[in-house]
């Protein structure tokens, strides 16, 4: 494991802690690496949340580091299995991902952030989407913020650069809680993530399939998937244990005890 990526595990959640100094910026080999963690997370069903977060208080990350890029990392060179930041093209993740966001999220940062399923923010954090600077495209952030936030307001984020407070971020629905500092931030994430610990990892599976099914399909087109049970996760919920332990408990007046299969 690279000394830029720390990965720390209580029960069923793994967090991934970025501490690349001064920035938590992101080159190639981090982003490999990123990826790996990521992939294992995936792969292994003792492990049922994830939670990233970046050391330090300025910078969450500021994304694509270029320093690196003007050392030979090459914009368009090797990612890792999960592409940018191990993430943005990771295949098959059905487990909730919690962003934890301190400092600002800059460019490619943001994207990470945005990668993730869940995202709370701390004051002072700040969003921004510089590329446009550096005369470069946000690729993700172009591809994903009109469709998670009003089209006007995502469109002057990208062609202008400017920066958005978390309050505003939460206001548009990009970020789901706004706590008022790192302390009280880590606190409420650990929280959520034990939560989920807790919850259904089949049931979360398939809402994440049938999430990432349903973007640019017709309604009707990703329901039928979902009743045919077309989807793996979908029918592996239908046929599983977990799928009747929820009436059962229900039935017996009782916390459901999920199995995860």
């Amino acid at each position: 494991m690279s000394d830029d990526v720390r990965i720390h595990r209580e029960g069923g959640i793994l967090e991934v802690t970025l501490d690349r100094p001064k920035a938590n910026a992101i080159d190639l080999a981090t982003s490999r690496v990123m990826g790996e963690v990521f992939a294992s997370f995936r792969d292994d069903s003792t492990l049922l949340v994830a939670i990233v977060r970046t050391a330090g208080d300025k910078f969450f990350s500021a994304g694509w580091d270029l320093k690196a890029a003007a050392d030979g990392d090459a914009v368009d060179g090797d990612y890792g299995v999960g592409g940018f930041a191990g993430l943005q093209e990771l295949p098959g993740l059905n487990k909730p991902v919690i962003a934890a966001v301190h400092g600002m999220a800059m460019g490619g940062g943001f994207e990470l952030a945005l990668s993730c399923d869940l995202i709370y923010a701390s004051q002072p954090v700040q969003f921004g989407l510089p590329e446009i600077n550096a005369g470069t495209l946000a690729d993700a952030a172009t591809i994903k913020l009109p469709k998670r936030m009003p089209y006007h307001v995502a469109m002057e984020l990208l062609l202008t650069g400017r920066w958005m407070g978390a309050e505003e971020a939460h206001r548009w629905g990009l970020v789901n809680e706004v706590l008022p500092d790192a302390d009280s931030l880590y606190e409420r994430v650990w929280e959520v993530a034990r939560l989920l610990e807790s919850g259904p990892p089949l049931v979360f599976a398939a809402i994440k399939e049938t999430a990432r099914a349903a973007e640019g399909e017709p309604f009707q087109r990703v329901l039928d998937l979902v009743t045919s049970r077309t989807l793996p996760t979908v029918d592996a919920l239908y046929g599983s244990e977990d799928g009747l332990e929820g009436f059962r408990a229900f039935a017996e007046k009782r916390p459901p005890v999920w199995k995860g299969r």
